[in-house]
């Protein structure tokens, strides 16, 4: 039997859809698998929220004082969900990502402003994830540091192989790196018996500036701004579903804003961010539960006394919890550090190419991101020190990272149909204004002391 003519979306030309167009079970199974092809983005995402950073800002915050501060985890952690989900709608709705729409709307100066800064947000980033990296092996194996550091740089750089032609190649590898570390910690949180006391942890107080320094520290280490820029990126290929590819009306060339006289394009855009949202409730789901293992962790093993370095932690774990805890640790730290080095590698690419057009050798950007990271190891600066102090100065970069991305998603010039309401606007507002005025009251104290 010849094919009858088919308009969009496959509806015979000059008639309504036929009522069934197939088995339902089949139908339902292709559903899901092409919502499966949608997701990955936020996995890659989601090892940033677990970096060494958050080893040592969790870890320090738990042992200094017990479950106290597992409601900041909590909160950055729900912060985190909404930030990559306006992130990833960016990309689907324009095609572009969050530094490229910047260059495209933004006055030059300001554009270049937000390029360095977040550069020095890629290199604090790429600070954390050498140094742990480095420690996990030296805690491993017995390596010194610095030799540590550039077999962690070598490895990641290997990993960066994947990424961006072998995308789904590297959304597992860096997936299957989270699960280690998720099952690492599962173990240790199930030997230790950490959760006792738990819940009082959720209940919102802190205890003087110190605590406030560690829980600017945990959402710097949660709500990472180089991700931010990162996500938009690895959602912009949902943009070219078929039938997305029209411009809307008032729009610019080149926003990849979807015409709503396209309803082909609009409903695969739709359907790109359900799944995106999706992704995100389940990888940074993961994520959030990770962070608050660790500091249940470090809660359980050490009782109000801070081992003061991750060496220590890793050595009062395998004093209070036995060798196989220790080893649980150790790899879960060398998981954290390969897989966030890399993304946070890939991420500063992305940066620089969506704010000035300019791409270099990924090795050249290995070796000068891992410069710093070489220079405090040599100098014999305290590891964790600089691990915690990198996740501040993080914390300094995300309103550089959500006030554009709260503005652009808001403007239906940018955004089409896809714009975010005034709730979601409202949210992202109350969100940038609570870490600015957050890291400002920070700021002051480290200034008077």
């Amino acid at each position: 039997m010849l094919d009858s003519p088919r308009g969009r979306g496959g509806t015979p030309a000059g008639g309504p859809a036929p009522a069934v167009l197939g088995p339902p079970g089949p139908r339902r199974a292709a559903r899901l698998t092409a919502l499966a092809r949608l997701c990955g983005p936020a996995f890659v995402v989601s090892v940033a929220y677990i970096d060494p950073g958050n080893f040592a800002t969790n870890m320090s915050g738990g042992a200094r004082y017990g479950h106290m501060l597992l409601w900041v985890i909590a909160g950055a952690n729900v912060m985190a969900m909404f930030v990559q989900a306006l992130s990833a709608k960016l990309g689907i709705a324009t095609g572009r990502s969050l530094p490229q729409v910047c260059r495209d709307r933004l006055p030059r100066p300001l554009t270049l402003l937000l390029w360095a800064q977040g550069e020095l947000v890629a290199v604090a980033t790429d600070l954390a994830e050498f140094i742990g990296g480095a420690l996990a092996l030296n805690l491993l194996f017995g390596l010194p540091l610095l030799p540590a550091a550039a077999l962690v740089a070598a490895v990641s750089f290997a990993l960066l192989g994947l990424a961006p032609r072998g995308r789904h190649r590297f959304e597992a590898v860096i997936g299957a790196m989270l699960a280690v570390v998720l099952v690492c910690f599962a173990y240790q949180v199930l030997d230790s018996g950490s959760l006792s006391g738990a819940a009082a942890g959720l209940v919102p107080r802190l205890a003087g500036p110190d605590s406030l320094l560690l829980a600017t520290g945990i959402i710097g280490a949660t709500v990472m701004p180089h991700v931010i820029y990162l996500h938009s990126a690895l959602t912009r290929h949902q943009a070219g579903l078929p039938g997305a590819g029209s411009t809307a009306p008032g729009a610019s060339a080149g926003s990849g804003a979807v015409d709503p006289a396209d309803p082909a394009g609009l409903a695969g855009r739709r359907t790109a961010v359900r799944a995106s949202r999706a992704d995100i409730a389940l990888a940074l789901g993961v994520a959030g539960l990770v962070n608050m293992a660790m500091l249940t962790v470090a809660a359980a093993t050490f009782e109000g006394g801070d081992p003061g370095s991750l060496t220590a932690v890793h050595a009062g774990i395998g004093a209070a919890l036995g060798p196989v805890a220790a080893l649980a640790f150790a790899l879960a730290l060398l998981a954290s550090g390969l897989a966030s080095s890399s993304v946070g590698t890939y991420a500063g690419q992305i940066i620089m190419e969506g704010f000035l057009r300019r791409r270099v050798p990924l090795t050249v950007r290995r070796l000068v991101t891992i410069a710093p990271a070489m220079a405090i190891l040599a100098a014999g600066v305290d590891p964790t020190d600089a691990l915690v102090l990198s996740q501040v100065a993080l914390s300094f970069g995300i309103p550089f990272a959500l006030v554009p991305l709260v503005a652009f998603t808001a403007s239906r010039r940018v955004m089409g149909p896809l714009v975010n309401g005034r709730l979601t606007t409202a949210l992202g507002a109350a969100v940038t204004c609570a870490v600015t005025v957050l890291n400002g009251v920070l700021l002051a104290q480290v200034l008077t002391g």
